[in-house]
């Protein structure tokens, strides 16, 4: 991102992230070793606390945002952060349960720089651990008994339905020659924006928070979802493998109409122009001619994607959805330390660097 970004605090963001981190892991663990084996150790594996042979390492097990804000969640309602552990390991156990199969729906064979589960223990397996973790998140918040845990999963239950239609969407996209920009922001929402919405607001509701606070968080969360996945599409394109643990123009091998690509093609002009004619003429070719193409070619298709304004637009918008985010939380008391971390937070999402 430009210099015109906000800057990151970046010690008050890593707190936050290893707070997160620190009290949902261990109740994130205990999850997980409820599975029968060999889900148990298939999950470890993804979690990054074991390789592949199964011994213990210390890899990376991602950035904990979610975690992070389902326990602001809960100080914004006046509550312990404890109060939202159980919503911040629901939460990121629907996540996991969701990268493991799109790892395998888009062939990713790499993720936080070592091969995914499917590559490793299977197709099956990462199906039913898929499977398996996102029933383990209904039972983690179920299990407290009480009416708000009930609150809580049915605000989770729907953000998982919008996120599996958002990947639907996304999918279908990938063998369209067209997709809006509108059709593209709709798409993301479902698949980023509903379950990091959900993840700042469950803790609130934990805690008691009425619907109006709750549905402001979620505002807050979903166009943060939004900043993020504008940060991700940039990333996916234009992306240091070394640091997305991807292939170069990960995204463009996928053929996937993200925001970038979307935004360019919708631009009009020469560049614009090239590009359809270049995608569509892509859009007819087989998996195996595409994982084919030298890296000059996807450079290339990179190369008229910033052009004709595809990857300037993305990263506005981003800044856009990060100003509504932060607008939101005007809207109802929350204590100033929570409303600064927040702000924090969604500011590490716009202008992080891999």
């Amino acid at each position: 991102m430009n210099p015109a970004s906000p800057a990151i605090d970046t010690e008050s963001v890593t707190a936050l992230l290893e707070r997160g981190r620190t009290l949902a892991t261990p109740v994130l663990r205990a999850a997980v070793d409820r599975l029968a084996s060999p889900m148990d150790t298939v999950a470890a594996y993804h979690f990054g606390w074991i390789d592949a042979e199964g011994h213990p390492t210390t890899g990376d097990s991602g950035k904990a945002v979610r975690p992070a804000l389902a326990l602001l969640s809960a100080e914004a309602a006046g509550a312990a952060p404890e109060v939202g552990i159980p919503g911040a390991v629901a939460v990121e156990l629907v996540h996991n349960f969701s990268l493991l199969h799109d790892d395998l729906m888009d062939g990713d064979e790499q993720r936080r720089h070592r091969d995914t589960v499917w590559k490793v223990h299977g197709p099956a397996q990462a199906i039913l651990v898929g499977d398996a973790l996102f029933a383990l998140a209904n039972e983690i918040l179920l299990e407290l008994g009480t009416v708000d845990a009930g609150r809580a999963t049915r605000r989770l239950t729907l953000a998982t339905r919008k996120l599996i239609d958002g990947q639907a969407q996304d999918i279908s996209y990938e063998h369209r020659e067209r997709v809006t920009v509108e059709e593209c922001l709709e798409m993301e929402g479902n698949k980023t924006g509903a379950l990091l919405a959900c993840a700042v607001s469950i803790g609130a509701v934990l805690g008691g928070a009425d619907d109006h606070t709750a549905d402001t968080l979620e505002k807050y969360g979903y166009h943060l979802g939004l900043a993020f996945q504008a940060v991700d599409d940039l990333l996916g394109i234009w992306g240091d493998p070394e640091a997305t643990g991807k292939k170069t123009w990960s995204d463009l091998r996928q053929r996937k109409k993200s925001l970038p690509v979307v935004a360019a093609l919708a631009a009009g002009g020469p560049a614009s122009e090239r590009l359809a004619q270049i995608l569509a003429a892509d859009a007819k070719k087989s998996e195996t001619e595409i994982a084919d193409f030298t890296e000059e070619e996807f450079a290339s298709r990179a190369a008229l994607i910033e052009e004709a304004g595809g990857r300037e637009w993305t990263s506005q918008e981003a800044r856009r959805q990060h100003a509504t985010a932060i607008a939101a939380l005007d809207e109802i008391h929350m204590p100033e330390q929570v409303r600064a971390q927040l702000v924090a937070l969604a500011d590490f999402v716009v202008v992080r660097q891999r």
